[in-house]
């Protein structure tokens, strides 16, 4: 699979394969998942926003069971145009079990650079069968409140929409109990979670002022998005701060048996 925009720079996108061929080789790897994610993938990207590439890698089924064990992230050099790096196939599962909606994030998103469709269902599946929906918006919680401080005068723009992508993944999974895990890309996630009107406008404004703007810089907070953003916060604390983090005896047995079988597939 390959799916790129237009709007790509066709120089970067030849030195991100260069680079994912290039690691794959170094490392005695296979990739049967590489994607763009950030604000690209988002649904709001600047003109200057880098290229952040994310992929899955998985080895040799032997060296999971070796004494020596290796790192599980592969990193390139990191530039202002360049975030290229990789998860263990291992350290994707552990995660998606456990309830964070990073690696299901990127099996979704819009920009593929390279992929194998069998790969991504049966991952995707897995995290279909073992989700703890509790799990994945605490998972968003968290992220959001890291991006967010309520108390300052002024605030990076693009932060309202890191920030604003937690809070409209919280509402979501409220608004679709039992719906799986949120849309990606900013503009489907509040198109599904019913926001109200000024926020879906001020939003709008904002990802058309992004588009066209070299660098937003900081800005004070945007009123309504500032206030659904402590609105969903608060819900989500309610609601979800105090879920059961631990990984049900089922889940592990359906990953275990997942696992198993993939890095014989595809190492």
């Amino acid at each position: 699979m390959r799916t790129l925009p237009h709007s790509l720079d066709p120089v970067v996108v030849a030195e991100i394969d260069d680079r994912l061929a290039r690691s794959a080789e170094e490392f005695d790897v296979t990739i049967p998942w590489a994607i763009e994610s950030g604000s690209r993938a988002w649904g709001f990207p600047s003109p200057d926003s880098d290229y952040d590439c994310r992929f899955l890698y998985v080895r040799k089924p032997e060296t999971y069971v070796s004494l020596w064990p290796v790192r599980d992230v592969i990193e390139t050099p990191l530039d202002k145009i360049f975030d290229v790096n990789g998860w263990d196939l291992a350290k994707a599962v552990q995660l998606v079990v456990k309830g964070n909606a990073t690696v299901t994030e990127w099996l979704r998103s819009p920009i593929i650079y390279s992929g194998n469709e069998a790969f991504r269902d049966g991952l995707l599946q897995l995290a279909v069968n073992t989700v703890n929906p509790a799990l994945v918006a605490r998972h968003y919680l968290h992220v959001g409140r890291y991006q967010w401080n309520a108390e300052a005068a002024e605030v990076p723009i693009k932060r309202h929409f890191y920030a604003l992508r937690s809070a409209a993944s919280l509402r979501w999974i409220v608004v679709n109990p039992g719906g799986g895990i949120p849309p990606m890309d900013l503009p489907t996630l509040l198109e599904q979670c019913d926001p109200p009107a000024d926020v879906l406008a001020d939003t709008n404004d904002l990802i058309a002022r992004k588009a066209v703007t070299r660098e937003l810089g900081t800005g004070a907070i945007v009123p309504s998005i500032g206030r659904f953003i402590l609105e969903q916060y608060e819900i989500g604390q309610r609601l979800y701060e105090g879920a059961d983090s631990s990984v049900t005896a089922d889940a592990t047995a359906r990953a275990t048996e997942y696992f198993r079988s993939a890095i014989v597939e595809f190492g």
